[in-house]
């Protein structure tokens, strides 16, 4: 592979002696969780105290550690936030829906993304009624936002 096809400005934390966190955040980064998934992962860890599984123990109480909680909004308006379930129409009439997750728990949602990629961060940067672009490609309308309890 050429030089010139290697990204030099983000050296891996193996080869740049910086520490990943826990859950595979770049170093700095702050690990944002819903409320919901926050409860979920406890519920994981109590699971997993019940059956005696200490490396699970282990790492659950290193990603809750490492946290930090987002509540949903107070007024759940029509906003695009952290935690908020968007529905997407594309041109042919299909509909497809995300949830903003964070990192640590996207496994409980079939359809979470996390608020780190680029469609997350596009998602968090849009509102009702706006075409959503990644990469420069149109994917659809958005055409809705709600929030799970």
């Amino acid at each position: 592979m050429s030089r010139a096809f290697v990204r030099e400005d983000v050296d891996p934390p193996e080869r740049s002696g910086r520490p990943r966190s826990t859950s595979g955040l770049p170093p700095g980064a702050t690990n944002y969780i819903s409320a919901r998934g926050a409860s979920r992962l406890r519920a994981e860890l109590d699971q997993a105290r019940a059956t005696s599984n200490n490396a699970r123990v282990s790492e659950l109480e290193s990603v809750l550690s490492s946290v930090s909680v987002v509540d949903p909004p107070k007024n759940r308006s029509q906003e695009i936030a952290f935690g908020s379930t968007v529905t997407i129409e594309a041109r042919d009439g299909t509909l497809q829906t995300y949830t903003i997750a964070g990192v640590d728990e996207l496994h409980f949602e079939p359809d979470a993304i996390t608020w780190i990629s680029p469609l997350g961060k596009a998602l968090l940067a849009a509102e009702i009624g706006q075409w959503l672009v990644v990469d420069d490609q149109r994917l659809g309308k958005i055409v809705s936002v709600s929030y799970r309890s």
